[in-house]
């Protein structure tokens, strides 16, 4: 799997977003729009509270401008979750472009990193992500599954840097993506930029887990 693929592979589920497809420049940034107002709510009070029409008041428009792309506000916190994701991808795919890693690990650290600074910057990330649709109740049947950037990264692990592909490594990589959820989730816990020690400590973790796997001379 080439690396800019990750960027580019659909993990959104098979139902549509939205009631009326972005087909032109301005239906795309009214959407982001509303997304972007969306997410700031997030970040306020959390997923659980919101509403369509806070969603409205937030971005200035009216609740019918909301209800023309959103029919409610699960496909919304779906969307929102899936612009996230989707924008993660693009930054590990960035990241590794220019990092130009020699080894695994250092592609392992450009998705690490793309992590912690999608928690820094990107609104409405540290609630809605990866596995908290299952985690936090929310009923939405995204069609991704846990194990979808596992996976994709796993291919990538495999052929570019010549890890063993199949099962084995994407059931790995499923756990490192668990470690650097648990781990990275705590360093944000209480503090914005979050706490170092908790991002150290999942380098660390998830690095002894695969090196000992995965580094020259080891046993798989």
């Amino acid at each position: 799997m080439p690396i800019n693929d990750l960027a580019t592979s659909q993990g959104q589920s098979g139902v549509p977003l939205v009631r009326t497809e972005p087909i032109q420049e301005r239906s795309a940034a009214r959407i982001d729009a509303l997304l972007d107002a969306a997410a700031e709510v997030v970040d306020e009070i959390g997923f659980d509270r919101l509403t369509t029409a806070m969603v409205a008041e937030r971005a200035d428009a009216s609740i019918g401008t909301v209800y023309r792309y959103f029919p409610d506000r699960i496909v919304l916190l779906q969307a929102l979750r899936d612009r996230a994701l989707q924008r993660y991808r693009h930054a590990v795919v960035e990241g590794i472009h220019k990092a130009s890693p020699d080894h695994w690990w250092d592609a392992m650290e450009c998705a690490i990193d793309a992590f912690v600074e999608m928690f820094r910057t990107e609104p409405g990330f540290r609630i809605i992500r990866f596995t908290d649709a299952q985690r936090q109740n929310v009923s939405v049947d995204t069609g991704v599954g846990d194990d979808f950037f596992a996976h994709r990264f796993a291919d990538i692990l495999a052929e570019e840097f010549g890890l063993p592909a199949g099962d084995q490594l994407n059931f790995r990589l499923e756990v490192a993506v668990e470690i650097a959820d648990s781990l990275i989730t705590r360093a944000f816990l209480l503090d914005p930029q979050g706490d170092e020690r908790f991002i150290d400590e999942a380098r660390v973790v998830i690095r002894e887990y695969l090196a000992k796997r995965y580094d020259e001379g080891a046993t798989a």
